[in-house]
């Protein structure tokens, strides 16, 4: 059926809007769009690579079936934002003394960025051409990644993320579902041919195939989603990566394209470019709430960040580091601590011995106490 001269319209002025508001790519679909994506979804909690987010599986008969989340639903408008880093991310690898922080996570939260951009347009859609509307930034069960690669956006890379051709491996997306009928785009082709750069990068070999990713290996997961010890058979390849990972992202050579993020809430700050591993290992909760205030990193909570400020000093090399690190074996926190032990026969195997005769009779904490077992 030929769209009308109002729906070409509201698809013009949708797109001018959208770009006015910060939005750097755009396109629409429909909602019977995601084609074979929730059968690999199906295929992929099979197999248990989504580790602990229990929530994907929980949910997964929804994420197959868009209509469900807004009666009438007859578009999908997908949105991206740019979130280009200034640089190379993996740059900052090499001052092992340091912290690094994904780029995704170095300036304000995303989702509060996006969502409230996201609003003001499906706002702005009701009012001027009807209809209505729901907008999502990974606060529902929608399959994001294939509707944008449905939508033009891009296309699903071999590391599982979008890629666009415009933007590399940086963005962010949303999604705004409305019951105005827009004239879809084409899907995007998968531009990525023989090239395995990205899956080559991973530190602790998340992709058992191109296009699979096992969550369980990967450092976003283990730095992120994981609560209790991050497994040993991990730790030395996580470097000083201390919450998420950009390594298969930063490796895309589609980012030859990429730019800065036009969108300043999304720069890294200043504290969080280059921080002192030593610094945020003293971090006390008030403390870390006050500097990750606004930030995502805030929603793992002091504990399980400090654990990874402890396995990434543990990787420094660098035995000047030794007293912070002894500092934590009396943390507060059993997950601190644990931590701080591996650390501490990482970089000064002979100072385990005394510790631990000081320390293991009075250790409440079993997974502690078996870090002390396993300590050198």
């Amino acid at each position: 059926m030929p769209t009308s001269t109002s729906e070409k319209g509201a698809r013009q002025s949708l797109i001018a809007q959208a770009r006015a508001l910060g939005f750097d790519a755009i396109g629409v679909t429909t909602p019977d769009a995601l084609g074979p994506a929730p059968e690999r979804l199906r295929a992929f909690l099979a197999t248990g690579g989504h580790g602990d987010m229990d929530w994907l599986a929980e949910k997964a008969d929804r994420r197959a079936d868009p209509a469900a989340l807004l009666p009438g639903l007859a578009s999908i408008v997908m949105l991206g934002m740019n979130y280009g880093p200034a640089e190379d991310p993996r740059a900052r690898l090499l001052h092992r003394d340091r912290g690094v922080i994904a780029s995704y996570a170095g300036g304000d939260d995303y989702h509060d960025v996006v969502k409230g951009k996201l609003k003001a347009l499906g706002r702005w859609l009701c009012t001027t051409h009807g209809g209505d509307a729901r907008v999502y930034v990974d606060t529902a069960p929608v399959m994001e990644k294939p509707l944008a690669a449905a939508a033009g956006i891009g296309w699903q890379g071999k590391h599982t993320n979008l890629v666009s051709r415009a933007h590399g491996s940086w963005l962010f997306l949303g999604a705004l579902f409305t019951t105005l009928a827009l004239e879809p785009d084409a899907p995007h082709a998968d531009s990525c041919g023989s090239c395995r750069a990205c899956l080559d990068a991973c530190p602790t070999h998340a992709f058992p195939a191109p296009y699979r990713l096992d969550a369980r290996r990967c450092i976003s997961y283990l730095t992120i989603e994981t609560k209790g010890p991050i497994p040993h058979e991990f730790r030395a390849a996580m470097g000083n990566r201390i919450y998420g990972c950009d390594d298969c992202l930063a490796a895309c050579p589609w980012n030859k394209y990429a730019h800065l993020a036009r969108e300043r809430a999304l720069h890294a700050r200043d504290a969080l470019k280059d921080p002192a591993l030593a610094d945020l290992a003293r971090l006390d909760d008030a403390a870390f709430r006050a500097l990750f205030r606004k930030s995502p990193v805030k929603r793992t909570g002091r504990d399980r960040f400090v654990r990874n400020v402890m396995i990434a000093l543990g990787n420094s090399g660098d035995a000047a580091q030794l007293p912070v690190v002894e500092e934590r074996l009396t943390d507060t926190a059993p997950l601190v601590r644990g931590a701080a032990v591996w650390a501490l026969s990482r970089l000064e195997p002979g100072a385990v011995p005394g510790w631990r005769d000081r320390l293991l009779p009075r250790e409440p904490d079993a997974g502690v106490r078996e870090e002390w077992g396993l300590a050198a």
